[in-house]
């Protein structure tokens, strides 16, 4: 059974309430991973994984996921700036569908175009130093992925 959910009405009513969610920012040589409290408030960078082959980096993942007890997987998708889709999303769709053979969690998507670009402004007006920058801007741009869809679950659930 395959637990990815396209539409975000449809993951809002599969995650759970209070859990945590972790946020993924998928890129060709590093995954960002982004953690966010229990009441899905507030999202923390967490880590950079180096990327190596999908069942090492998926291991790390599921790990991360066990010890943090997440309620659900929110990856990053890199629409082009008009909105279509190219070949890193269809890299990420193909890493969502691998991943949801290990586990029964859902996962959605949440549209990461400008995420990148913000998590550098983030730690530019941080005055963070460029090699640091380097070294944090895959997890700090996870935060925004996952932050965005707190953000859209909590005006979600306020609603209903």
């Amino acid at each position: 059974m395959i637990h990815i959910h396209e539409d975000i009405n449809d993951l809002a009513d599969a995650l759970p309430v209070t859990q945590a969610l972790i946020g993924l920012d998928l890129g060709t040589k590093t995954i960002g991973v982004a953690i966010s409290d229990s009441f899905q408030t507030v999202a923390t960078p967490m880590e950079t994984i180096k990327r190596k082959k999908f069942g090492i980096d998926a291991a790390r993942l599921l790990e991360i996921i066990d010890q943090r007890s997440i309620g659900g997987i929110i990856l990053g998708l890199p629409r082009n700036m008009d909105g279509s889709e190219g070949p890193r999303c269809q890299s990420t769709r193909a890493f969502a569908r691998n991943l949801s053979q290990l586990t029964a969690i859902p996962i959605g998507y949440w549209d990461e175009r400008l995420s990148t670009v913000a998590a550098e402004r983030a730690l530019l007006e941080a005055d963070t130093s460029r090699k640091r920058r380097s070294e944090v801007i895959d997890h700090v741009a996870a935060s925004f992925i996952l932050q965005g869809m707190l953000d859209r679950l909590t005006h979600l659930r306020s609603a209903s």
